[in-house]
């Protein structure tokens, strides 16, 4: 059967916790785990990082944990009656000051600092965008707005700008507490919320560093975009990070959704070029939340973001509180093999000009280029960090790149690369033993057989991080 080389994000919730139904999904094609820090206590989050390995390790498998950080709460506060309904051309307030609770003229917030954001002019956004209201004038902690869209608000919804402009800080009081749950169960990735610069990601990578320094751990950071102010830093932030999310909600909000598919088609050809992951993300099978199947235009955007080049597609709530967890799994990976299989290869063209300063990403570069030549069986990488499985992962090539690796921590991270199988495997210090090692583990996986050909770069000497220096082309005896 084909592999699939486009990975699955799956977001954890109340409608996926049950282990066997876990084992399933991550049977059935998931790669990487997301517990999404917005909800839940530091015990919850600790007791599912727990469900997460043991259901891997009854898989078979290895999966990385993605924390992700909540971020700012720019948000609404509560209602008498836990919402209201709000009709086009009412007066409206949003009051930092007020303390009771919010009625059909009126309502608190828990974001203080939204009168010092606005202006008269400003359109401001709520409830994912379904509710829209201009600022008529700002009064002391008062915002006085006109609504031009209406429908119901309900408790805690958020609010956006449009063209940004709010100035909550990325990390907030409660996200440098997670950070330290995280680091307690070693979370593979650590995704930040709403950075607007590189600073933002600097900070949070100092801050996961310190906390995970005891237990000898480096997690790999995610920026997800999702501000506008974060597009005209994307270089600065992605130099920042060791990948992107594209978070096309809050971010439709800010550009505006006809805006959101060519920043799409940019942030993953930028984050390519700059040899970072990328995950896609936000209603990519929002109507299986309640449907077992997903919509016609769902299966394209899938596709449409796997024929971009994404590492990644990712579940929010289709399998954190969805009918069809397991399902919406099993149609992803059935349309990213699809998409994957139809891709046009030009790995010619993608070399053409390119200049490689370093020697380990030379020699990933050369076996690319010469398995594809060969018609290769399989591109293998001797690795300890994982850079060279990365540098091969960020062009389209229709042979699979296995990673063998001693660490599971670095096994665990490469399960976001794309087209990447990372295998575990100790090798000796001798390097031609070492060879004669991972070409017995990938004939004993039914990988490779006699007669095939297939690529292998290691460093020498051996399990020293970024050695690679030696690639040999090989036919199994």
């Amino acid at each position: 059967m084909p592999s699939r080389a486009t990975k699955i994000v799956a977001t954890l919730g109340p409608a996926s916790s049950d282990p066997q139904l876990l084992e399933k999904m991550i049977r059935a094609g998931v790669n990487v785990v997301r517990l999404n820090f917005s909800h839940g206590k530091a015990q919850d989050h600790i007791d599912r990082a727990a469900l997460v390995r043991t259901a891997a390790k009854r898989a078979e498998r290895e999966v990385a944990i993605m924390a992700d950080l909540q971020g700012p709460k720019i948000r609404v506060g509560k209602f008498a009656e836990g919402k209201v309904l709000l009709t086009t051309g009412q007066k409206f307030v949003l009051d930092a000051g007020r303390t009771e609770p919010g009625d059909a003229s009126a309502v608190g917030l828990d974001y203080k600092e939204l009168p010092r954001d606005v202006v008269v002019g400003d359109m401001l956004l709520l409830a994912d965008g379904l509710i829209v209201m201009v600022v008529e004038a700002v009064k002391g902690q008062a915002v006085h707005c006109q609504v031009t869209v209406g429908g119901e608000l309900s408790n805690n919804k958020g609010i956006n700008k449009r063209g940004g402009g709010l100035t909550a800080p990325a990390l907030t009081g409660k996200d440098m507490e997670d950070i330290k749950t995280a680091m307690a169960f070693q979370a593979d990735y650590v995704a930040v919320s709403f950075p607007q610069s590189a600073t933002d990601m600097e900070m949070a990578r100092q801050l996961c560093n310190v906390a995970a320094a005891p237990f000898g751990h480096k997690p790999h950071l995610i920026a997800k975009i999702e501000r506008a102010e974060a597009i005209p830093k994307l270089e600065e932030i992605l130099r920042a990070s060791d990948g992107i999310m594209v978070a096309r909600g809050d971010l439709a909000i800010e550009v505006g959704n006809a805006a959101v598919p060519a920043l799409q088609k940019r942030m993953i050809r930028l984050a390519h070029d700059m040899d970072k992951t990328v995950i896609t993300a936000t209603h990519m099978m929002e109507s299986m939340v309640n449907n077992p199947v997903p919509t016609r235009a769902e299966v394209s955007d899938v596709a449409n973001a796997v024929l971009d080049g994404t590492d990644a597609v990712m579940t929010s709530a289709e399998t954190a509180a969805g009918r069809y967890p397991l399902e919406t799994v099993v149609e992803m990976a059935a349309i990213c093999l699809a998409a994957d299989q139809a891709e046009a290869l030009a790995l010619d063209d993608d070399f053409s000009g390119k200049k490689f300063s370093r020697i380990d990403q030379s020699i990933a570069m050369g076996a690319l280029f010469t398995a594809h030549h060969l018609g290769a069986k399989a591109i293998v990488a001797l690795t300890e960090s994982g850079s060279t499985a990365l540098w091969m992962s960020r062009y389209r090539i229709n042979i699979p790149i296995y990673a063998l690796t001693s660490k599971v921590a670095t096994q665990r991270k490469m399960a976001l690369y794309r087209n990447v199988r990372p295998l575990l495997m100790n090798t000796s210090g001798d390097r031609d033993t070492a060879l004669e090692e991972a070409e017995q583990h990938l004939k004993d996986r039914g990988i490779v057989q006699r007669g095939d050909i297939y690529a292998i770069t290691c460093g020498e000497p051996m399990g020293s991080p970024g050695g690679t220096n030696m690639l040999k082309i090989c036919r199994v005896s």
